[in-house]
């Protein structure tokens, strides 16, 4: 008697396709995943229409806007990022194996946490270990989220981000909002200022897509006040040079601006609002994910070289 052979057999499929279909959603589109792997759009297309005819079934649904997973797309989207994961874990105890004289460490952050990470933590890890290499990509809160999230970076350093099950702050620091002005500005030596204060200067704000700006927000509202900002920009550099130039202020947690602060061109002045309080910033990782011995130590060195973990 022969069990389980009745010609219903699992479909069989090339692991290595699936990352044409998690580069095109991920895109947002088969022409940019194309651009991103380096390829034309019709070998993107290809391979996963093979994918398709392997298993059976569709797997994207394409619009004028975009391609997104159907179902059965998410699944296997779903079994990518774990497979991917599971990769990265083994990889991580085989460097365990060899100590860290090797490996790498993934790192997502806002722009303000840069320069301190490579003046401290980034400087003091490698001078301990040269051989793990850093890489360390700069975005805004909803990106910073959703890569780790995603398992698409390790660590991530990220200021008032918003409440998620996937996601667990290994360390936080409260860093409330100041206003950031220059040192010959009329506000520099006040002790505290007010966003309707503030509306009386030209302001230079953040996008919607940073923690700081949606933290901003959230004060307008408590004060039932709406700052109309001269410049809107993706960049805190773009920003503070438009405070150094003597066009305006604008709001930011000082542990942005350290380095402008420490030098004296800036002066950081606390804002009265109850919104402003208790905003922090996080070292995150996602919830359940094992790291790396190599971004374990990254995070401890994280944690004991940055300024604001060490302040009360």
């Amino acid at each position: 008697m022969q069990f389980g052979d009745d010609n219903r057999r699992m479909p069989a499929f090339q692991d290595s396709r699936a990352r044409y279909l998690f580069e095109a959603v991920y895109c947002g589109s088969v022409r940019a995943a194309a651009e991103k792997l380096g390829i034309v759009p019709s070998a993107v297309s290809r391979q996963i229409s093979l994918l398709e005819e392997e298993l059976g079934v569709a797997l994207l649904e394409r619009h004028r806007s975009g391609v997104v997973p159907t179902e059965a797309g998410q699944l296997l989207l779903d079994y990518h990022r774990e497979h991917t994961a599971h990769r990265h874990d083994m990889l991580a105890k085989v460097d365990a194996l060899r100590g860290l004289h090797s490996g790498s460490v993934s790192v997502v952050s806002g722009e303000g946490f840069a320069q301190e990470l490579i003046d401290g933590p980034i400087r003091n890890f490698r001078q301990q270990y040269p051989g793990v290499s850093i890489s360390l990509e700069i975005y805004g809160t909803t990106e910073i989220m959703r890569r780790i999230r995603e398992d698409a970076a390790e660590i991530g350093l990220v200021y008032y981000p918003p409440a998620d099950s996937h996601i667990t702050a290994r360390g936080a620091a409260r860093q409330p909002m100041h206003a950031i002005v220059h040192a010959q500005h009329p506000l520099a030596s006040a002790e505290q200022t007010s966003l309707q204060e503030l509306s009386q200067w030209p302001v230079a704000m953040l996008q919607g897509v940073y923690g700081i700006r949606q933290l901003v927000e959230y004060a307008e509202h408590k004060d039932k006040i709406h700052l109309s900002p001269a410049l809107t920009s993706n960049l805190i550099s773009v920003l503070l040079a438009f405070v150094t130039s003597g066009q305006g202020v604008t709001l930011l947690p000082p542990c942005s601006v350290t380095a402008e602060l420490a030098s004296g061109r800036l002066r950081a002045i606390p804002i009265h609002n109850p919104a402003f309080q208790d905003a922090e910033m996080q070292l995150i990782t996602r919830t359940g994910r094992h790291l790396s011995p190599a971004a374990n130590r990254f995070l401890l060195y994280c944690m004991q070289g940055m300024q604001a973990f060490q302040e009360p």
